[in-house]
């Protein structure tokens, strides 16, 4: 088993989705990164509006995120984070979060791989480190997402 700790949670505003529409891999959305807060033991602040989801529902119904943002520690810090990972299942899922309807989260599945890229000493060991992040829908216009170091 391999042990992990917790780092921080994300909780990300979203703005209205982009329909792009049919590309070769499947159907492409940007869904904007409009802003947000993240908190942990060792790092807190801001979510910078100007990032995006740019991911894809590939034809088996499983959405691939691929998602590219900024942090900004409480210290003044900026932090560039790129975090993706898959989302199984059907597309009417989907649909229901994007629309505002209610979903069983029983079995919701969605994880991620978060990769950061920081200056300075303080916070080096987000370069340096494996993380995995898992990612739970608020509402159409906000997720949260668990941030794990992988030790």
């Amino acid at each position: 088993m391999v042990a992990s700790k917790h780092l921080m949670r994300l909780d990300v505003a979203l703005g209205p989705t982009l329909d792009v529409g049919a590309v070769p891999g499947g159907h492409r959305r940007v869904i904007p990164i409009v802003g947000g807060t993240f908190a942990g033991e060792r790092l807190s602040g801001t979510i910078c509006p100007g990032g995006a989801d740019w991911n894809l529902v590939r034809p088996d119904g499983t959405v691939y995120l691929w998602a590219r943002y900024t942090l900004k520690c409480d210290d003044g810090t900026l932090i560039m984070i790129t975090n993706d990972g898959y989302q199984p299942g059907a597309p009417d899922v989907m649909e229901k979060i994007l629309t505002g309807e209610s979903i069983d989260m029983t079995n919701w599945y969605a994880r991620t791989r978060p990769v950061f890229e920081v200056t300075g000493e303080r916070y080096a060991f987000l370069n340096e480190r494996a993380f995995v992040g898992t990612l739970h829908p608020k509402n159409s216009s906000a997720v949260s997402i668990d941030v794990h170091e992988l030790l």
